[in-house]
């Protein structure tokens, strides 16, 4: 699954796909994976531009229908240097994390009330949970919050595979060669991609007014919008969210090598 830990570096010259936030609806994903099956190659990178958990109705089977193209995929890369798979952290995904270290924040109650509204709802139920024992397990203490945590992530484990793709989402990606970076929402274009940190999952505002190369890279694509604005593509920039998991459309779209559009998917 590649990367160095905090971003995913992918190789240069090649078709490069990008799949936007998927929010728990397997059967779509499903449906792009089965299209896109067709037109990738074994040189192409994929990137699954984070959000892939929460909102829908099937997070279980989303993360499960990731693995299975992964492993579909790596079984056509039989050549020498192949491209990259990686997978990038969303709000979803962050929230996931977070919520599984609950017993430790200020105020358990209010944050899990947060992240309900949020969405993080499906996770939970995929993993042994449910909303309204979320809302009533802070009143016992942080000994039962440690204890409903543990066994959300025992249930997690028991799922082949789940958890270590949970352990290898990337804050972000790149092209080596600086032609592509791909994000889960955005980024701080007055910041450095070193000091991003959690603008690429919360982010996003502003990211529609870059009008200038950010960092030296050619174009920057992300794959949520929480304005919900749709799918546009500008010079510098990409936005790929039609709305997957709010009634929209999931989308793919795939770059060439010096970050030209030059196909979309959408299911």
């Amino acid at each position: 699954m590649g990367g160095d830990g905090v971003f995913a570096v992918l190789p240069a010259g090649r078709t490069t796909w990008a799949v936007a936030s998927v929010h728990g609806e397997s059967g779509r994903l499903r449906a792009l994976h089965a299209r896109l099956a067709a037109r990738i190659t074994p040189l192409d990178n994929l990137v699954y531009l984070g959000n892939f958990l929460g909102r829908g109705d099937d997070v279980g089977g989303t993360v499960q229908e990731l693995l299975l193209f992964r492993r579909a995929l790596m079984a056509t890369q039989t050549i020498d240097d192949p491209g990259a798979i990686a997978y990038l952290r969303g709000r979803q995904e962050e929230m996931w994390h977070k919520l599984l270290q609950v017993q430790f924040a200020p105020d358990p109650r209010a944050v899990l009330e947060w992240m309900l509204a949020q969405g993080v709802g499906p996770t939970l139920t995929a993993y042994g949970g449910n909303a309204d024992e979320a809302r009533r397990i802070p009143a016992m203490g942080a000994k039962g919050l440690s204890q409903w945590t543990n066994r959300l992530r025992a249930s997690m484990r028991a799922r082949d595979g789940h958890d270590q793709l949970m352990s290898v989402v990337r804050r972000a990606a790149f092209t080596v060669d600086q032609t592509l970076l791909l994000v889960s929402a955005g980024i701080d274009a007055a910041r450095p991609l070193s000091e991003q940190t959690d603008s690429f999952w919360w982010g996003g505002r502003g990211f529609d007014e870059i009008e200038a190369p950010y960092g030296g890279f050619r174009r920057v694509v992300r794959g949520y919008d929480y304005r919900r604005r749709g799918v546009w593509f500008k010079e510098w920039t990409a936005s790929i969210d039609a709305g997957c998991g709010y009634d929209g459309p999931l989308v793919a779209a795939g770059f060439a090598a010096d970050g030209a559009l030059i196909d979309t998917i959408e299911v």
